[in-house]
């Protein structure tokens, strides 16, 4: 009977570490909620995105840039000064998924050096799919901005009505104790 027990404990074990190293693999996999919404649609998942126009690459993980600059390559969480003008919502972008891709930069710039100047790239601000429905509207999430806005708004007038019957209320406090205290200077 114990053997039974232990068996079926073991096996038991077996299948949730089975289930549960599923469910990790599929959250690692999809990072869709990480990119920034000037990226590129149609990748439920994203390592790098390389810039030919500026021969840069974007970390969508770490949110840094890697550009080559004075013989070596920098990670910053802004483009250089050279490239602040640089629209990231019209430059295009390549999906790259491997590990440190500015290790094969020649690759890379060679392959896609025809993409540059290339403005027809659908980014995931401007796409209607459902699954960057929390890049729309710059994440005010379909008029819930506009919303919220609103309900301040209304909040923020109930507070001054208060505020105001309040003064009035202290003023004529006030103005009560300052009557009594001259009645009680004349018994």
């Amino acid at each position: 009977m114990r053997k039974l027990i232990y068996t079926s404990v073991m096996l038991l074990c077996c299948f949730f570490t089975k289930v549960s190293n599923a469910q990790i693999n599929v959250s690692l996999g999809v990072n869709i909620g990480s990119q920034p919404s000037w990226g590129p649609v149609g990748y439920d998942h994203a390592d790098y995105y390389y810039m030919p126009d500026i021969n840069t690459y974007y970390s969508v993980t770490t949110h840094q840039y890697v550009y080559y600059q004075n013989n070596r390559w920098i990670r910053t969480v802004s483009l250089p000064a050279t490239y602040r003008n640089y629209d990231l919502y019209r430059g295009y972008k390549v999906v790259i998924n491997e590990r440190d891709p500015w290790l094969r930069d020649n690759i890379y710039r060679t392959r896609y050096a025809n993409y540059k100047g290339r403005h027809d790239q659908l980014i995931i601000r401007d796409s209607r799919d459902e699954k960057y429905r929390d890049h729309w509207d710059n994440g005010k999430h379909k008029g819930w901005y506009k919303q919220k806005d609103k309900e301040y708004k209304q909040q923020d007038k109930e507070m001054k009505k208060e505020y105001k019957e309040r003064d009035k209320d202290m003023k004529r406090e006030m103005k009560d104790r300052k009557h009594e205290d001259k009645g009680h200077g004349h018994d």
